[in-house]
């Protein structure tokens, strides 16, 4: 079976295509498509119910299963979380490549696939995924304090 990180060019050279096809506006439909069929229903179920304690419990499972070095905290008196990507797997594995121009917004996606979600349980995104390098990145949400269900 070949694994995630192998698509990651795949993605890549998906999102350059449609955007020669159609424009970056077409990219960013089909983010927001990603995001309804295959985000909604994971964090979106989570964010119904917990708000912005969702977002502990959503990416310490899925940073953790993709290997990404990252630290994050939430705090539950304040209701902030806080995020630093010190190396995406995704995005570090495509500036490792000599034989792939990454997408030029590549990192985009998580902009559409996450925040619009979270909002709309009230969880404010502070900073808008800010980008340090390439591959890592920084941002926060915050909300009403919630404590997180799994830690």
């Amino acid at each position: 079976m070949i694994s995630c990180t192998e698509f990651i060019p795949m993605y890549s050279h998906l999102f350059t295509f449609i955007e020669k096809k159609s424009g970056y506006d077409a990219v960013v439909e089909y983010w927001k498509n990603v995001r309804e069929k295959y985000t909604r229903p994971m964090l979106g179920e989570i964010a119904k119910e917990e708000g912005v304690a969702a977002c502990w419990d959503y990416w310490s499972t899925t940073l953790n299963e993709e290997a990404a070095d990252f630290r994050m905290t939430y705090d539950d008196e304040t209701g902030v979380y806080e995020a630093e990507m010190r190396y995406c797997p995704s995005r570090g594995r495509l500036e490792e490549m000599t034989h792939v121009t990454p997408f030029h917004d590549y990192c985009g996606h998580c902009r559409v696939l996450y925040a619009p979600i979270l909002e709309e349980y009230g969880a404010v995104c502070d900073n808008n995924f800010e980008y340090t390098g390439t591959a890592g990145c920084k941002w926060a949400f915050h909300g009403e304090p919630r404590p997180v269900k799994h830690p």
